[in-house]
């Protein structure tokens, strides 16, 4: 389709969320994980790994204070920490003016400030404003005179601040500090922090681009293309999409410029040069390739992830179809060859990666949270060039099952990993395993999580619909009050929706006067027979899995959805070699698994019986205090025997048992045992 198709998501100013199971959601984070969140950044939760960094922007504002004070006088610190990480001698006696922790340890304020816009856009709240001003005047406080932020190189001295963007993150930093200052200019209408991301990334521009003068370097870690993008957008400067646009077109290009700088590091260091010998170096960073010709997602999820939206920005703003056909192969790639049925990304712990095609491992699998969050991103920036439903599905499977499954259900603890299958005796004995953990954990030192899921769960209404001149797109379906404007029109529209336990929705349309415009609806892929009903002389078409009424809408214009929802038995493409001859349930967006607590040990003795299927029956439960959905099937147990290690072949003795399944997202809210996305079938 043409540019006419593109949207752009809705100003969360006009949209609250009244469904019960987001509302819930957003009311967790609001209450629980924010202000938790807040004391793990300022290292005051017992038990937890310290965070440093408000530490880290306390420590660089008492260094830019005294620069200022001192003027001419000032002698800068010279500190020989060079180092990826570290941590004090003695945690309990920090010094206050050095840096701790990971050297993007930064972007864990960006984050938490950016869930705190978000819920204050949902939900006025004094306090929590009063405490985000506070912190934003920390960090504005830290920033050097040239409009570089990044508290590890004002700490440890700015002599060489960029020079090793592969590894030290200060772009990637900046990005979310970006993402931060747009979303809370536009909750809070207040800019100090929207002024201080424009001075660092007007610093980053006058240090990169194609000038005599100029760097040819681009991210190491990506998300600062899709943040100058949203920039561009808040601001109207050109010249932060020119930059967005520049580091997409330098990655990959030769001469590699992690090499480069690699070799100018060693030289400032007066050491030999060793040029880097592993050959996946470029892949890992999605540098192996310039970026309109990647056709495959390889490398670090995240970071891929983050590229690849950054890219469908651009291409959606400059109309560049070089970047807009990388992302569809890629969308391609992702979505036909490495995506888990939970919505999980990254098949593999080395280099927190995708592996090669249809490489899914359940037991050993990565699936970090922030890759499923990426995922999520991604999809809903190719909605933006294009609606179709295939996009939106895979967003919906994301947020409803890994993205979820990455917060325990009280908001208090949190997954950096997602298995599909996890035995503690195994994760806490197997080396190939040390990554998985069957135990949700209060914080990690290397936090990117827990804060990305509180920042997308607040803005969740943001991906639920886009608009495109006169045409509403919803993509998820969530109880929602919204307004959309139509020309000098406003129509005031109410979502009822009862997913993602039953397929029922309802948009009512309030108006003062008829307003004639198309509202889109998606038509979710795992619905056989979705059944419309709309108002006479509303007209219907569809298009790429999106029912479209156009139309005259008037005062109580009634549009009601109903997608049956049936428990479905799902196969993987048979060149999983890791589910082979296995089967996973899902009723609507909702992935399903066994656990321990509910079927007793040893999971893998049992077996889905597909010819008992029309058996199932939903049941409510009751998990971590909320009732949700889940499913009873008949199914087998596997008599274990008492016989020899090995013996000759015979069919295993089954008996039958009621299987319980439980939704993914709620798995390791009971305790610690086992659990199966993935059964043998019979």
């Amino acid at each position: 389709m043409g540019h006419n198709t593109h949207s752009r998501p809705l100003d969360l100013r006009s949209v609250a969320v009244t469904d019960g199971f987001w509302r819930e959601r957003q009311e967790t984070v609001r209450r629980e994980v924010i202000p938790y969140q807040w004391e793990a950044l300022n290292d005051r939760v017992e038990g937890a790994a310290p965070s440093w960094c408000m530490h880290n922007f306390r420590a660089a504002a008492r260094l830019m204070e005294a620069q200022r004070r001192e003027g001419a006088a000032f002698q800068a610190p010279s500190y020989s920490y060079r180092g990826f990480q570290r941590a004090p001698e003695d945690p309990a006696r920090p010094d206050p003016d050095r840096f701790y922790g990971y050297v993007f340890q930064d972007s864990d304020f960006a984050k938490w400030i950016e869930a705190a816009a978000y819920s204050l856009s949902q939900h006025p709240d004094p306090e929590l404003e009063r405490t985000a001003d506070e912190a934003i005047d920390l960090v504005c406080a830290a920033q050097h005179e040239s409009g570089y932020l990044d508290t590890y190189y004002i700490i440890n001295g700015m002599d060489r601040a960029f020079t090793n963007l592969r590894d030290h993150h200060e772009l990637y930093c900046m990005g979310h500090l970006i993402e931060a200052a747009v979303a809370y200019w536009q909750a809070t209408g207040k800019d100090k922090l929207l002024r201080a991301a424009c001075r660092f990334a007007d610093c980053a521009a006058a240090q990169f681009g194609p000038g005599p003068d100029q760097r040819r370097g681009y991210p190491g870690h990506e998300i600062a293309e899709m943040a100058l993008a949203r920039l561009y957008e808040a601001t109207g400067e050109e010249k932060y999409l020119d930059l967005c646009r520049f580091f997409l077109d330098q990655r990959g290009t030769k001469p590699y410029y992690f090499d480069e700088e690699a070799r100018l590091r060693d030289e400032l260091d007066g050491r030999p040069h060793k040029p880097d010998a592993d050959p996946n170096r470029y892949a890992y960073h999605q540098a192996h390739l310039p970026v309109r010709e990647q056709d495959e997602a390889v490398g670090h999820a995240v970071r891929a992830g983050y590229l690849y939206s950054g890219m469908a920005d651009a291409a959606r703003l400059t109309g560049d179809e070089g970047l807009r056909a990388a992302c569809e192969r890629l969308w391609e790639s992702v979505a036909r060859e490495k995506l888990y049925i939970t919505g999980g990304v990254g098949g593999t712990v080395h280099g927190e990666a995708f592996s090669y095609p249809f490489d899914l491992p359940n037991d050993t699998a990565y699936s970090e949270t922030c890759a499923a969050i990426a995922l999520v991103f991604f999809a809903r920036r190719m909605l933006q060039l294009d609606p179709k439903a295939e996009y939106a599905d895979v967003m919906e499977l994301a947020l409803y099952n890994t993205v979820l499954a990455g917060m325990a259900l009280d908001g208090r603890s949190f997954f950096y990993v997602n298995p599909l299958e996890a035995v503690p005796a195994a994760c806490h004995t197997d080396k190939r395993l040390e990554h998985v953990d069957p135990v949700r954990q209060k914080w990690f030192g290397c936090a990117c999580c827990p804060p990305n899921i509180a920042r997308l769960v607040g803005s969740v209404a943001a991906y639920a619909y886009t608009e495109s001149g006169d045409t509403l797109w919803t993509h998820l379906y969530m109880g929602s009050e919204l307004t959309k404007r139509v020309g000098d029109a406003v129509l005031h529209l109410t979502m009822e929706s009862a997913f993602p336990w039953e397929g029922r929705a309802k948009m009512t349309v309030r108006a003062d006067a008829p307003v004639e415009c198309t509202l889109a609806f998606r038509l979710p892929g795992w619905c056989a027979e979705p059944s419309v009903s709309y108002p006479e002389g509303v007209r219907r078409t569809d298009r790429e899995g999106y029912c479209c009424l156009t139309g005259t809408w008037r005062e109580g214009d009634v549009v009601a959805l109903d997608f049956p929802m049936t428990v479905r038995l799902r196969m993987a493409d048979r060149r999983v070699r890791e589910d082979a001859g296995k089967a996973a349930f899902t009723r609507g967006p909702i992935t399903y698994c066994l656990e321990e607590a509910d079927n007793g040990p040893d999971l893998h003795q049992l077996l889905a019986d597909p010819r008992r299927l029309g058996e199932a029956s939903v049941v409510p439960v009751e998990i971590g205090g909320q009732t949700m959905q889940a499913l009873e099937v008949p199914g087998l147990r596997e008599v274990p025997g008492d016989g020899p290690l090995y013996a000759d072949y015979a069919p295993a003795e089954v008996r039958p048992v009621e299987l319980r399944l439980i939704p993914y997202f709620a798995w390791a809210n009971r305790g610690e045992g086992e659990m199966r996305v993935w059964l043998r079938v019979r």
